[in-house]
């Protein structure tokens, strides 16, 4: 176990070097100059010479690249142009909203989607059957803006049962985590019942209801842990889906999370704090794939040998 965590871990070195040149490289591959799209008419060589030296580019790419993996190993992202106070710090405000949004919404998903699709199965046939494949097929193709838009008149401007915006208690965080769990919800109901009646059907579980164990028995001990390992990889590709819905989710709830800011970064054309926002958004995507690669270990054994 210990040598395929020290593998995992190697191969994060080259995917956090490749995130940080594709991080790094953004600017130049903005059309035109982006030192006069951020300072507008309000540029002059002196402003233009300063934000220049500012934003790393009157050095050369290799250098820029360089300077920005060794400012890594301090967490040092680089300073933000419109606020005028370092993006790690910045990042550090917003990334615990944007955390427990994630984490309420793929709790959500966890329980209602593999919930739904275990008794989906033990009903096969049945209306409720065909209503949760429907109703999950239905929360795939629902775009989480929309959804959030739809929450917000129902069941603030018209009901008024919620907080329309903004962090407060638990009530500011029903209807964004819901509107943001929903697609994932859809997702995770159909893999588990897919992948459990994949293993219904599997030679040892015939073998085993043929020996007499209960329909329960089967379940606990043979189906449920092999099932779950094509659901536990969904579950760390739907976690981060979820970063990235958070996006537009913090957007339309005015959620100040980490995707929010990003999102303001964007519209101010402060470049450094997106650069910033991307990359921590995709080093913690990296981080959930390592952590679904060492839980594959712990339900299936032999794959530590592997």
């Amino acid at each position: 176990m210990r040598a395929l965590i020290i593998k995992r871990l190697l191969y994060i070195v080259p995917v956090v070097a490749g995130i940080v040149f594709l991080v790094t490289i953004t600017i130049d591959l903005i059309p035109g100059d982006p030192v006069q799209l951020i300072l507008g008419q309000a540029a002059t060589p002196e402003t233009t010479a300063a934000l220049r030296k500012a934003l790393g580019l009157d050095r050369p790419f290799h250098q820029r690249y360089l300077d920005y993996m060794i400012g890594l190993t301090r967490w040092d992202l680089g300073q933000s142009i419109r606020e005028g106070r370092p993006v790690t710090r910045a990042v550090a405000e917003h990334w615990p909203a944007t955390l427990r949004l994630t984490l309420a919404a793929i709790s959500l998903a966890v329980v209602f989607g593999m919930g739904t699709g275990l008794l989906s199965v033990m009903t096969r046939g049945t209306f409720f059957d065909d209503a949760v494949r429907l109703l999950s097929i239905l929360g795939l193709c629902m775009p989480v803006f929309w959804v959030g838009l739809i929450f917000i008149y129902l069941f603030g401007y018209y009901l008024r049962w919620l907080p329309v915006g903004g962090i407060g208690g638990i009530e500011y965080m029903i209807m964004p985590a819901v509107a943001l769990a929903l697609p994932s919800i859809g997702i995770l109901s159909r893999m588990t019942r897919a992948s459990l009646l994949e293993t219904f059907s599997s030679d040892y579980v015939r073998t085993a209801r043929a020996k007499g164990v209960t329909w329960h028995g089967v379940l606990t001990r043979h189906a449920l842990r092999n099932a779950l390992i094509p659901v536990i990889t969904v579950i760390g590709l739907q976690f981060g889906q979820l970063m990235g819905g958070a996006v537009l989710t913090e957007t339309v709830f005015a959620w100040p999370g980490l995707g929010r800011l990003t999102v303001y970064a964007i519209t101010a054309r402060d470049y450094p704090m997106v650069q910033g926002g991307v990359l921590v958004f995709a080093l913690v995507f990296t981080l959930i794939n390592l952590i679904v690669d060492l839980s594959y270990a712990l339900i299936d054994p032999r794959l530590r040998y592997a």
